[in-house]
């Protein structure tokens, strides 16, 4: 069994957007904004609950997917307010390098859209579908 400072090390050393543990089970993305944990989610909830998570951004979309996963502790690089403060409403253990008060687009010209999606929600289930729609409508116009 690993502690959350190994997955830290993994995130920054391999260059991952993100690192779960469960168990002995070490699982590294390398994808962008929350698709992967989306996915993970969707695919295989088994490999959130309980996990510790090392994170580059968590901004409130990324939070309400980690805790409807069912995380038990999360580390992020970057961490928006309104993560923490969910975080926090769900009572799950989180620290991070830097708390800032949204995360920032990748063009660095406004808020993250997915921050923006879910900036009126109040828990992680009401952001769940606004998250779905929102990357059923990005696969829509990658096409």
């Amino acid at each position: 069994m690993y502690g959350i400072t190994h997955i830290i090390d993994i995130l920054h050393t391999k260059g991952c957007s993100c690192v779960i543990q469960n168990g002995d089970r070490i699982t590294e993305f390398f994808g962008r904004g929350v698709l992967d944990l989306y996915e993970t989610l969707q695919s295989d909830p088994s490999l959130l609950a309980g996990a510790t998570v090392a994170d580059k951004v968590v901004g409130k979309g990324a939070a309400a997917l980690m805790i409807l996963g069912g995380v038990a502790q999360v580390y992020a690089d970057v961490l928006s307010e309104s993560a923490a403060a969910l975080f926090t409403s769900e009572g799950i253990a989180f620290d991070c390098g830097k708390l800032v008060p949204a995360i920032i687009n990748r063009a660095g010209t406004g808020i993250c859209p997915v921050e923006t999606l879910t900036a009126d929600c109040t828990t992680a289930e009401e952001c769940l579908p606004l998250i779905s729609d929102f990357l059923t409508r990005m696969k829509g116009s990658a096409k």
